[in-house]
């Protein structure tokens, strides 16, 4: 925990601990290094712990996007929707397949639109990319029955939703999932990702394509890649998971102490009634004219405020070969969104703190 109000709040904070040392020591004196069984433990542990069948463990979330489209069926040429407000890898791993992202609008949840993408629907479409930004999940049933009007793949970018729950469906339980296990994620492995499946057929052609399309020593059936994660990432994985929902937990009821605090010039999340969010980050809304001198009020009170993300995909350069389509609300999202300090660190003096400087921000811009 922080020790006084002059220290930093940061926006991130990996809670990595001598549990972590001592499995890291652990793997290191077994010689057993990379892909081997604590991987495979992993794998079963989050599938139990996240109410899914099959889990595959990669190297980090981006190659689990990857390896979700391609083993989806997305291939060259293809168009995939994909919603504009989210991180770049969602329209990376699009393009490393040779697919081409169709950037779609968001709603007020900042999730995709599927008015908007129904609008985008063309011949050459065959996948949908849902992203559970922030932690909340998508209504995956709506998704469902959209993709299944227009015979979509669907692919859930669920980096950002360990543990997530909409309804009665978990995240990463529909179609392909893909989670990120990055420094900053709710649990980490340093790098690391998983890919998920309802499909057992499906499950062994990701273990293949992750492993060189090899289906024992030396026999490739098909081609494939090095997606492996190593046994030592899998160690702290295993670790991280174990603290997770306690984790999830302290995330939930900082933002829930944040929503009843903030005053109202900051506009907070709208949680659906259905949904089990685990705010990765806790993002509220604020007049775009002032957004540049809120952050800068939280800064200069050492709180590690920050906005994710300030630039809709289809304004970024790197995407700039692709259709530009209009997304008014992924723009004013952009402008708006400042996330403040929602993770397990930050305790009951942290969120104070965060409070008070949000009360004498908005008493300075009122």
């Amino acid at each position: 925990m922080l020790a006084n109000t002059h220290d930093l709040i940061p926006i991130a904070a990996p809670d990595i601990g001598e549990e972590e040392e001592a499995a890291v020591l652990r793997v290191l004196r077994s010689g057993r290094l990379a892909q081997g069984p604590e991987v495979e433990a992993l794998e079963q542990e989050f599938a139990e712990a996240a109410g899914l069948s099959h889990v595959v463990a990669v190297a980090n979330g981006t190659l689990a996007l990857q390896a979700a489209l391609h083993t989806a069926g997305v291939r060259p040429g293809d168009e995939v929707l994909v919603p504009d407000f989210t991180f770049a890898a969602t329209a990376n791993a699009v393009i490393a397949v040779g697919a081409v992202p169709v950037f779609v609008d968001i709603d007020d949840h900042f999730l995709i639109d599927l008015d908007d993408a129904a609008a985008k629907v063309s011949e050459a479409t065959t996948a949908v990319m849902p992203v559970h930004l922030y932690g909340l999940m998508v209504d995956m049933s709506a998704l469902e029955a959209f993709a299944s009007r227009h015979g979509l793949a669907i692919v859930e970018d669920a980096a950002q939703a360990h543990l997530a729950r909409r309804g009665d469906r978990a995240a990463g339980g529909t179609g392909i999932g893909a989670f990120s296990l990055y420094a900053t994620k709710n649990m980490t492995t340093g790098e690391g990702g998983f890919v998920t499946t309802g499909d057992e057929e499906l499950a062994r052609a990701l273990r293949r394509f992750r492993n060189h399309g090899m289906v024992s020593r030396y026999e490739h059936t098909e081609w494939g890649l090095n997606l492996r994660m190593t046994d030592l990432a899998a160690a702290i994985g295993r670790v991280q998971l174990r603290k997770l929902p306690e984790a999830t937990r302290r995330r939930r009821e900082n933002a829930g102490y944040f929503s009843a605090h903030l005053p109202g010039f900051f506009v907070t999340p709208d949680v659906p009634d259905d949904a089990h969010h685990v705010f990765h980050q806790y993002v509220v809304r604020v007049p775009a004219e002032t957004r540049d001198a809120v952050l800068a009020g939280f800064r200069d009170r050492h709180v590690g405020a920050d906005v994710y993300y300030p630039t809709p995909l289809h304004h970024q350069k790197a995407f700039g070969g692709f259709a530009r389509r209009d997304c008014p609300a992924a723009e004013r999202a952009a402008a708006e969104v400042i996330a403040l300090p929602v993770h397990a660190r930050v305790g009951r003096g942290e969120r104070e703190r965060i409070v008070v400087a949000a009360v004498e921000i908005a008493e300075e811009m009122t």
